[in-house]
């Protein structure tokens, strides 16, 4: 019998979600820094985009190949390396004089984010029962909004006293601290220890060879459903995300720290949202799992409704209010969606399973989303790009109801896979 920590598995649990934390205070302190870096260097809304949009594009691309790799080389190690990584180019992004520079080091972003969120959620879920998983998944994936309220908020304080390339600095020092602390704490060998019993298939640990066929990650339509439905319905929140504080900024007549201070509370609605709706998909499916797809459709109806009425009216308190609801729910389905894809994917392949989530994420939801924000808004307006956005929900829960449609299918073909060495 293995002698199993019941603390352990929530160490790992706050040492993986800080360093998801940090990881987005990195990536959204830019956000922050959007109305300064527009006057000093003279951009383009399109530029201002694509210094967030190539930072997921990077991850979406890279985050199965890596994720394979980490899989094989070890988790843990993995993601101490890509803290370290994505810290450093944090560093180099505070150095930057020009838009190219600034463009270089968040393609440095890119490549030491690109697995992480996969391998980290790998790691973490696998101490845990997948009962557990939605809520631990919703959780785990909040703290990139958290981060986000942290990254804008404290970055745009920072900005305003001290420059904006100071708020780079602290959020690189951050990720560094919290890297190292992993590294001395966390070992595969303990991992392996507080590995969690799966009812539904034999667990393989890192020490086993055998493992599923990496067909097995493409060839069930509800797991491809999965992918694809769940990175759009990530669209909304990625463009709330990074154009917040510029609404703020340029509807409300906010400053840069106010714009900062404004947003983070909409993020934070966005993060407290992914926990509540995660634990409340794992409540409606404790005796039935496929009830998780039922949550995963309707949280991103109640955003589309709420988000489109909200940017259509005039400032003021209901507009808020309003977005305040859509902001609560648009991420909703995170937790849900996420153990659909475990439930769906063998133990030994399921951070690269996790991988392809996270490509899809990142190519649908947080890079397309913004992107397409900033061409709009340079022909439209924001104001006017912002309203229409929510209606990408409505072909993220065309393919989520698809998806349910062939779960049971799924589950027989997950039953069937043979490991191969």
């Amino acid at each position: 019998m293995k002698a199993a920590s019941r603390a352990f598995p929530w160490i790992v649990f706050v040492l993986i979600s800080g360093l998801m934390m940090s990881d987005y205070m990195s990536r959204q302190v830019l956000s922050a820094v959007f109305p300064l870096l527009k006057l000093e260097w003279g951009l383009s809304d399109s530029q201002l985009a694509s210094l967030t949009s190539v930072v997921a594009l990077i991850v979406g691309v890279l985050a199965l190949p890596l994720s394979l790799l980490a899989d094989r080389w070890g988790r843990v190690r993995s993601v101490v390396l890509m803290a370290v990584v994505w810290s450093v180019a944090t560093l180099l992004s505070a150095a930057a004089t020009s838009y190219g520079q600034m463009f270089g080091a968040r393609l440095l972003l890119g490549f030491g984010e690109a697995a992480y969120a996969s391998v980290g959620m790998a790691v973490m879920l696998s101490m845990f029962a997948p009962r557990l998983h939605a809520s631990l998944s919703g959780a785990f994936m909040a703290s990139t909004y958290f981060g986000s309220v942290i990254g804008v908020a404290l970055g745009g304080i920072v900005a305003d006293r001290f420059g904006w390339r100071s708020a780079f600095v602290f959020m690189a020092v951050v990720g560094l601290v919290l890297a190292l602390i992993l590294r001395i704490v966390v070992t595969e060998g303990r991992i392996d220890k507080n590995r969690a019993d799966d009812p539904d298939v034999a667990v393989t640990t890192s020490s086993d060879t055998a493992r599923a066929p990496l067909s097995s990650l493409f060839n069930n339509l509800s797991l491809m459903c999965v992918y694809i439905g769940g990175g759009l319905q990530l669209f909304v929140s990625g463009v709330l995300l990074v154009w917040l504080p510029s609404f703020f900024n340029r509807y409300y007549d906010m400053e840069a720290s106010a714009a900062g201070l404004a947003s983070s509370g909409f993020v934070l609605l966005i993060g407290a949202g992914m926990v509540l709706c995660g634990i409340g998909a794992d409540r409606i499916s404790r005796d039935n799992p496929a009830r998780r797809w039922l949550a995963a459709v309707t949280y991103p109806a109640i955003s589309l409704a709420t988000l489109f009425i909200g940017f259509g009216l005039d400032t003021g308190p209901v507009q808020l209010v309003l977005i305040g609801i859509g902001a609560f729910f648009c991420s909703g389905a995170a937790g849900a969606v996420t153990a659909i894809t475990a439930s769906l994917t063998h133990p030994s392949i399921r951070a690269s399973a996790f991988g392809v989530g996270t490509l899809s994420n990142n190519i649908f939801g947080l890079a397309l989303g913004p992107l397409v924000v900033g061409f709009v808004s340079d022909r439209l307006g924001l104001l006017g790009a912002l309203q229409w956005i929510p209606f990408a929900y409505v072909i993220a829960i065309v393919i989520l109801l698809i998806g349910r449609r062939h779960y049971a299918g799924g589950l027989s073909k997950l039953a069937e896979v043979s490991l191969k060495p």
